[in-house]
């Protein structure tokens, strides 16, 4: 595929009409071996993906290009920007097959998914080394690796298990390593000595720029009740929580719960599909507040982040990078609210604009709400329904406008769609006794 071709696409599928000059700088770079140096949220999968997809070669029955990534979340949304670049959207035939491969998914089916054999596999360590010892995925004829967030997968304890899988690389020529950080060594299982570095590193500054970061005081140890005070003043816009336990964010849930607020969770503990689901009922308007452990603070696809509270102290700078990274992405703007006890020690990293008092924001005009509900339908990519079929499921059946219905997200086995909240009694009566093409489908709210 040509670059031409490939930047159509980007600008078609993704809506990126122009490169940034990170991007630009990668894909020009005319080496076998790049280590590309960028903050989280600079577009680094696209920086990846253009170079990796104009190297590959007519489909031939054997994998060509191979991307790990240290979480399934990351893998999910690189295989989501990856898929329609290579090979098309759900209703076109495209030139090359992406498929991706994580833990907690089911095995048999990803086994499935391998036959006819992919061009492209996006995997997380453990499970991509878990097929090649099966035997069900051939690694030799690789010819092209990007090794994703290198730091945070050696940080997570994944380096033997990526010197095994690029050992059985046999055909490698082409390898790219990113991380958002400068890295205190380099595989030893890679030469990459020679290696063309891309560093915007040192960029990492500029979103420091277009946030405003302010010292929150909480009157208690417990800051339940500031927390919700401060949320009472914040104008509405999508909102993470960040705390450092899961038992922390399970707590700040329930609280916010039992206030009326619109929030979802998110952390560790909770299986593959509730951790979907919570990003897509934070990225669709369902839950614009999202009360996360840092498992949120990178590798997500989540789009227009407004507000970051820091409810615990980050444990350390890097911490604190990563979830302000979550706001004031690309060219928007954001603020992050830091909520501190008395004498509770802030660390010097923290540079505060200002100090924000909640009670000098209120009565506030135009608070965080929510008039988004989620439609769950128990049928999705496995049993060939795509995303113009739910759209015009919910047009056609339930009787909503085109505009009405919001994002709509189709998994393997199930679907999430944002419909109004006034009308979700209405859908969920319809869709229970309608077919969905020519299936019968549960459907429900989250």
């Amino acid at each position: 595929m040509t670059l031409k071709d490939i930047l159509k696409r980007i600008g078609e599928r993704h809506g990126v009409e122009e490169l940034n000059p990170m991007q630009k700088k990668a894909i020009s770079a005319r080496s076998e071996r790049v280590i590309l140096l960028a903050p989280t949220g600079s577009g680094k999968t696209l920086a990846f993906t253009i170079p990796l997809v104009e190297r590959l070669q007519p489909s031939d029955g054997k994998v060509q290009a191979v991307i790990v990534a240290p979480s399934r979340e990351l893998v999910i949304q690189i295989a989501n920007i990856v898929r329609p670049i290579a090979n098309g959207d759900e209703n076109t035939t495209g030139a090359h097959k992406t498929v991706a491969l994580y833990g907690g998914h089911s095995m048999q089916e990803e086994i499935n998914s391998l036959q006819p054999v992919p061009d492209i596999v996006v995997a997380t360590p453990g499970r991509l080394l878990d097929h090649a010892l099966r035997g069900t995925i051939d690694l030799a004829p690789v010819r092209s690796l990007v090794l994703d967030e290198y730091d945070k997968a050696l940080e997570l304890g994944f380096h033997d298990q990526m010197r095994r899988i690029v050992k059985r690389m046999r055909s490698l020529r082409y390898v790219m390593l990113t991380s958002a950080t400068r890295l205190r060594e380099t595989p030893d299982f890679i030469d990459l000595s020679q290696a063309k570095i891309i560093d915007y590193s040192d960029k990492s500054t500029e979103p420091r720029a277009r946030m405003d970061v302010h010292l929150v005081r909480s009157d208690s140890r417990d800051k339940l009740e500031a927390l919700n005070t401060l949320l009472e003043s914040l104008p509405d816009g999508k909102t993470i929580v960040f705390v450092n336990h899961r038992e922390s964010a399970e707590r700040v849930y329930d609280f916010l719960n039992r206030k009326k607020w619109p929030v979802g969770l998110y952390h560790g503990g909770l299986d593959q599909l509730q951790r979907e689901v919570a990003i897509d009922m934070l990225n669709n308007g369902t839950t614009p507040i999202l009360a996360s452990t840092d498992l949120g603070a990178r590798g997500l696809d989540i789009e227009g982040i407004r507000s970051v509270v820091h409810y615990h102290l980050p444990p350390t700078q890097e911490n604190w990078t990563h979830r302000n990274g979550r706001t004031a992405r690309v060219d928007a703007t954001g603020d992050v609210y830091v909520l501190a006890s008395e004498n509770e020690n802030v660390p010097e990293y923290i540079d505060f604009d200002d100090e924000y008092v909640p009670a000098e924001h209120m009565p506030n005009p135009d608070p965080i709400h929510s008039d988004t509900s989620t439609l769950y339908l128990n049928v999705g990519k496995k049993e060939k329904v795509s995303k113009g079929d739910v759209l015009g499921f919910l047009t056609k059946q339930c009787g909503l406008e085109g505009k009405e219905v919001g994002k709509i997200v189709v998994k393997d086995h199930c679907v999430v769609a944002a419909i109004p909240s006034a009308k979700a009694d209405d859908v969920i009566s319809i869709a229970s006794s309608t077919k969905i093409k020519g299936q019968r489908a549960k459907a429900s709210l989250f």
